[in-house]
């Protein structure tokens, strides 16, 4: 299990998943000691070269973090929420013992949803994002200038405070809220949102996720930038920094709960029809 650290309500569920678990005789490890329990420990990268199934306890965030970790291992992921509606966790905390034990009898949607993988210039490894790559101001309160290519081919030179690069998870997040459209997630599409432009007619752009986006900063700006990935990972580009954006080689593999229906977390998330009394 992956639990979201600091809260005191994520250890009664623990207790309960691993009472299930057991119930079926499975064995099932921790991310990390707390919250009192008495669990075996094991990183995440860990669990995703000796189990067969990781169980996160928490909110989206805390998801975001376990698909990041478990990127290169395919292990699939079960989300169960702590009281907050999320997108990806969706196992409610009243439904611990009979929806957990359905799924793990089979009764469950499997979903594969494509990460982003993000190399800055200098660096040799890729960096995973589940959500989003966001280019973005580090200290000061001015406009960056960039250049984007998508394969190869220069579509802007954009003046913005940023910009988001999502994939279809991460429509319903920062995108979203700079304007971008929302993405089914069986979509193998990528969407590129410009944060603040200073012209209008700068617009969200989607392309396929078989492309591969280069971001080329000017030499003024790149000093005073950061690469952000699913709003928990930052690194400092440097000067005349160059920054490649593309698909992940495995995708992320979700367990759903059935019935699953991505309109219904919509509908409920985005309040779609509350007005009128639908």
């Amino acid at each position: 299990m992956i639990l979201k650290r600091g809260d005191a309500a994520v250890a009664p569920m623990a207790r309960a998943v691993a009472r299930v678990l057991r119930a079926h005789r499975l064995d099932c490890c921790v991310e990390h000691a707390e919250h009192g329990l008495d669990l075996p420990t094991l990183t995440a990268a860990q669990m995703g070269d000796s189990c067969d199934l990781v169980i996160v306890i928490g909110g989206d965030g805390t998801l975001l973090h376990a698909a990041r970790a478990l990127a290169a291992s395919g292990t699939p992921i079960l989300g169960v929420n702590l009281g907050r509606l999320g997108f990806l966790v969706d196992l409610s905390a009243n439904d611990i013992e009979t929806g957990l034990a359905a799924c793990l009898r089979g009764e469950y949607v499997t979903e594969r949803r494509f990460l982003l993988q993000a190399t800055p210039a200098g660096r040799a490894q890729p960096l995973p994002a589940f959500n989003d790559v966001v280019l973005h101001k580090r200290d000061l309160a001015r406009m960056l200038e960039f250049e984007a290519r998508v394969d190869g081919n220069v579509i802007n030179a954009y003046r913005a405070d940023g910009l988001v690069i999502a994939t279809p998870t991460g429509s319903t997040a920062y995108a979203l809220s700079a304007g971008g459209p929302i993405v089914h997630p069986a979509l193998r599409a990528i969407t590129l949102v410009p944060i603040c432009p200073h012209t209008l007619n700068n617009r969200p752009l989607v392309i396929s996720a078989d492309s591969e986006i280069t971001l080329e900063l000017s030499k003024a700006d790149a000093d005073h930038c950061m690469l952000t990935l699913d709003g928990q990972t930052s690194i400092r580009l440097q000067k005349s920094a160059r920054v490649v954006v593309s698909s992940y080689a495995e995708p992320v593999r979700l367990l759903h709960p059935k019935p699953y229906h991505y309109f219904a977390i919509l509908r409920a998330k985005l309040r779609w029809g509350a007005q009128s009394g639908i």
